[in-house]
């Protein structure tokens, strides 16, 4: 799905399409697991949803968003509230949905100034 995000911020990371297995962010194609808020993007070191961990969500947590939304593939699937306990103690807000909702959502979230992550998985 091709999208147009414009910022006045020349310093954010714009999504500008994606599709099951990759997105485009300023003009550079992703196809590994990743984090975005406006203002960072890395590599999310996650071979699989299977093989999230605790730490994982640690490393969430340690940007401080408002909310965090779970983009776990092509379907929705649900990790332990184990695994998200460093985002429910920080009272950090989490949304799991399929990773093609979760970027539909950043977008609209990120346009209206929240603090949002994507932790967005595609393999």
């Amino acid at each position: 799905m091709k999208l147009q995000l414009e910022l006045n911020d020349t310093n954010t990371y714009q999504i500008q399409r994606f599709d099951l297995n990759s997105v485009t962010i300023n003009d550079k194609v992703y196809s590994h697991n990743l984090i975005i808020m406006p203002n960072y993007l890395n590599e999310w070191l996650v071979e699989s949803f299977e093989s999230l961990e605790a730490r994982h969500f640690e490393q969430i947590r340690a940007l401080n968003p408002e909310v965090v939304l779970l983009g776990t593939g092509q379907k929705i699937r649900f990790p332990s509230s184990e695994l998200l306990r460093a985002l429910i103690n920080a009272g950090i807000g989490v949304e799991v949905m399929d990773t093609a909702a979760a970027i539909r959502t950043y977008l609209v979230l990120a346009t209206e100034g929240r603090k949002v992550a994507a932790a967005l998985l595609f393999k």
